[in-house]
């Protein structure tokens, strides 16, 4: 139920959960989900280690940087080269 809940969510697992959704389908993206909730809930009983949500806009940050990496070794393997304009400051 708590990762059916995560549709709505505006957390990290929140956008997690809707990526993962868009990828796989309702019914896996709820299960792994489950899963990952699971062995978050077993740390915090085990050792004691408390839960810190970096937000929703952390999770999709990473996942940006992730996908260029992905698609730059992509495109070295093709014999390519791709370079991205300096990062513009945000005020």
């Amino acid at each position: 139920m708590a990762a059916t809940s995560l549709w709505r969510s505006k957390t990290y697992f929140g956008a997690k959960f809707k990526r993962l959704r868009s990828q796989l389908g309702a019914p896996k993206a709820i299960t792994a989900m489950a899963h990952n909730l699971a062995r978050l809930v077993y740390r915090m009983l085990k050792y004691g280690q408390e839960h810190v949500d970096k937000g929703m806009e952390f999770y999709q940050q990473r996942y940006q940087q992730q996908q260029i990496k992905w698609i730059q070794k992509r495109a070295m393997e093709l014999g390519l080269v791709i370079s991205l304009p300096p990062a513009t400051a945000v005020n």
